[in-house]
């Protein structure tokens, strides 16, 4: 019932919650909310599914066991009738007792944001370690909402003295899984040793990290500043593993860029646990370059969460600066000067058709100096 593979395109009826709100704020709300309903829409046709119907609900609270209140769940019950939607998509994070009441209540398949992000990795993953990392955020999120899902075998039989066949399923499948689960962490373990040992053989050498929102033209970037052939995709998380390539530059020393995977708001704790291996590329670089995507109409709302994330990874402390990437997108030279006056200190570039990327090479070997304080003695970079 959850996190099934999607082969096939399904009806879909997106739901985003808007918090009601002083008079002062509404507008802001409603500008807050069309943009959150519009990335669950990205990210709904990114896993296939086809988006019948979105909308946004206000309320003052959730409500614990429901989400929704009952009014709004039977209103719910006619347009999924109405509308012949498969399955149901709430832009928050449902409790396992609220996903399997509202489904309950609805007589269709009801995911969450976390269940989609999920699918989503797990479409895109193709190396070893992507699908291992992938699956076991899958099985943590799967593993207590397990519940009643064998209820209709526990009516079949029963008695004194007697187990009821649904809890001894219950019971074998949350075994199996948490087997599973121990299994995959033992595999990323030995993953995070290659890594690690990876990581010792280039321990003398500068590292830049390219790091931002899904979909910002880091992988493009990459290729640019690397003369790499990377896989571009304009979809979200198209890139799931970290791929590290020498910058293509005249002279030295040698320096390495780190493709990484793309940020989204609300990135699900269960990707972040399972990524560490993949996200550690950003934790020992010298250098985070963050970049942005200037033509999206939420791209300040993708600055406030780059910086969010890397809180929560503790890389506060690393030196970076700000890449703005997809000025080829831009018409109006007003606009861009505008940008430019507002952002003195960031780069300007685009990565498909390489304008900027020689000031981009610049900035980084510039940046190398003042950062050679924050290596370990014996793997500083001389110059």
């Amino acid at each position: 019932m959850y996190l099934t593979d999607n082969k096939n395109k399904r009806n879909a009826i997106l739901v985003e919650l808007c918090w009601n709100s002083s008079l002062k704020k509404q507008a802001w709300d409603r500008h807050f909310n069309d943009e959150s309903l519009e990335e669950l829409t990205g990210l709904a046709k990114t896993a296939g599914y086809d988006v019948i119907e979105k909308i946004s609900i206000k309320s003052n609270k959730v409500n614990p066991r429901s989400f929704l209140g009952k009014g709004k769940i039977d209103e719910f019950k006619d347009l999924v009738k109405q509308c012949q939607a498969d399955c149901v998509v709430f832009n928050e994070d449902l409790t396992p007792s609220q996903n399997r009441n509202i489904e309950n209540s609805l007589k269709c398949n009801v995911i969450d944001r976390c269940a989609l992000i999920i699918e989503i990795f797990a479409k895109h993953a193709r190396t070893r370690e992507a699908k291992t990392q992938v699956e076991l955020a899958r099985l943590n999120y799967m593993l207590p909402r397990l519940t009643g899902q064998w209820s209709h075998l526990s009516r079949q039989r029963g008695g004194i003295g007697l187990r009821e066949v649904g809890e001894k399923q219950l019971e074998i499948d949350r075994r199996l899984i948490q087997k599973k689960i121990f299994k995959l962490k033992k595999e990323l373990e030995s993953i995070d040793k290659e890594r690690k040992t990876q990581r010792k053989n280039r321990s003398n050498l500068f590292k830049a990290a390219l790091v931002g929102y899904t979909n910002a033209g880091k992988s493009t970037l990459m290729n640019s500043l690397t003369g790499s052939i990377l896989l571009v995709e304009n979809k979200l998380f198209a890139t799931l593993d970290s791929t590290v390539r020498t910058l293509k530059t005249a002279g030295r020393p040698k320096i390495l860029i780190a493709d990484t995977v793309g940020l989204i708001d609300k990135l699900p704790h269960s990707l972040v646990a399972s990524f560490k291996s993949t996200l550690d590329e950003i934790r020992y670089a010298n250098l985070i370059i963050k970049v942005v995507d200037i033509t999206h109409q939420s791209f300040g709302k993708h600055i406030s969460t780059t910086q969010k994330v890397l809180q929560e990874l503790g890389v506060s402390n690393i030196p970076s600066f700000w890449v703005f990437n997809k000025i080829d997108l831009i018409q109006e030279e007003e606009i861009l000067a505008n940008l430019k006056s507002r952002h003195p200190d960031s780069i300007f570039v685009s990565g498909k058709n390489s304008s900027g990327i020689n000031l981009l090479k610049e900035k980084i070997k510039s940046s190398m100096a003042p950062i050679s304080q924050y290596l370990p003695a014996q793997s500083c970079v001389k110059i």
